[in-house]
């Protein structure tokens, strides 16, 4: 074995940074055939998706802000103005972008949250909690959720 002498530095740096992200994704494709097989087509790049819900004044009461890739849903934000939690806004706005993601090819939705967040709302929504982070952060649980469908016709 060679031994070799490096300079490890710390900083922000968005030239690295890009540069690192193209030789992951270089170094990815090359290891997976799924992820070749994805290089050049639609389902390669994620696509935004939104879903909001307004009060009957234009005030923003609710909204889902998340995208697709490939055959996923993943969802980032989801959020109900506390005057209309427990109103089943929440479902509509969810339920909603798993009709949208389906129209896209979607058979799959993922989400994080929170314990003091929402756990048992996505578990109520059919969601099964796949993986589980005790102290991220500090006091705190994060649970990844996911749920499947079958295809749209």
């Amino acid at each position: 074995m060679v031994s070799r002498m490096f300079r490890i530095e710390t900083g922000d740096d968005k030239e690295r940074r890009d540069l690192l992200r193209r030789r992951l994704l270089e170094t990815n494709t090359a290891a997976s055939p799924v992820l070749r097989a994805l290089r050049g087509t639609p389902g390669e790049r994620e696509v935004p998706l939104h879903v909001w819900a307004l009060a009957e004044d234009g005030t923003l009461a609710g909204g889902l802000a998340g995208h697709t890739w490939t055959t996923w849903l993943h969802v980032t934000y989801l959020w109900v103005d506390g005057l209309h939690r427990g109103t089943g806004l929440g479902s509509r706005l969810l339920t909603e972008a798993e009709r949208a993601a389906g129209t896209r090819g979607c058979t799959a939705a993922r989400v994080e949250t929170w314990d003091f967040q929402a756990p048992d709302f996505y578990r109520k929504q059919g969601y099964e909690v796949v993986s589980v982070i005790p102290d991220y952060p500090p006091g705190i649980t994060e649970y990844t959720l996911t749920k499947s469908w079958p295809p749209s016709t």
